[in-house]
């Protein structure tokens, strides 16, 4: 599947707007799934320092990235295009973002390992859900966020800038800027502020 063809679909999810589509018996769609699969199973397979291709591949399977961005192996996404990845843009092993609508990052995010973001859900009654059914809504995080271990990301949640996201954190609500939240549900815990800055001492080696 040419990536046109690819990025049409995608956009066509994600302009569902939180309706329900057919994410299972599509034909379409399952296409769509495969390719970007199959982009995601060379990505992993390249080896770790050809950095050059890995950024090459990573620009054919996102819809954007800044010119410096870096996701570690293995990562996995369901469309690709509607992930959008801000400058100086880094993510430790294990990544997975479900992108049925755009997923948004600002620039400066730091992503720890394992952590997933993922806009798809699924209608509470059976009878919908069983006939492959599933609705998407959009994520959007800032600049200057840390996500620690384990982060999972809910559809509909966005995340401000200046933002420290606690390990194991499950984040179901928009979290404002300028904070320190964790949990689950993930809650603020406090604001950031000039005395984390001076919190951890600058090791200098002796000599």
């Amino acid at each position: 599947m040419a990536a046109d063809k690819r990025t049409k679909i995608a956009e066509m999810i994600a302009d569902t707007a939180g309706r329900l589509y057919d994410a299972n018996f599509d034909p379409q769609v399952i296409e769509a799934l495969g390719e970007c699969k199959e982009l995601c199973y060379d990505y992993n397979q390249l080896r770790p320092r050809e950095v050059e291709a890995r950024t090459e591949l990573l620009r054919t399977i996102v819809g954007s990235m800044g010119e410096h961005a870096t996701i570690q192996q293995p990562f996995w996404c369901d469309y690709g295009r509607n992930i959008h990845l801000g400058e100086n843009f880094y993510a430790n092993h294990g990544l997975t973002i479900l992108d049925g609508a755009p997923v948004t990052f600002g620039h400066d995010v730091y992503l720890a390992p394992n952590c997933t973001f993922s806009t798809a859900g699924h209608p509470i009654d059976t009878e919908r859900r069983n006939q492959g059914l599933e609705f998407a809504l959009p994520i959007t995080v800032g600049d200057n966020v840390w996500m620690g271990m384990g982060v999972m990301v809910c559809p509909g949640v966005t995340i401000g800038s200046n933002v420290v996201i606690g390990a194991g954190s499950v984040v179901v609500k928009d979290i404002p800027s300028g904070v320190v939240a964790v949990g689950n549900p993930c809650r603020v815990m406090r604001q950031i502020t000039e005395a984390d800055a001076q919190r951890y001492e600058l090791y200098q080696p002796e000599g």
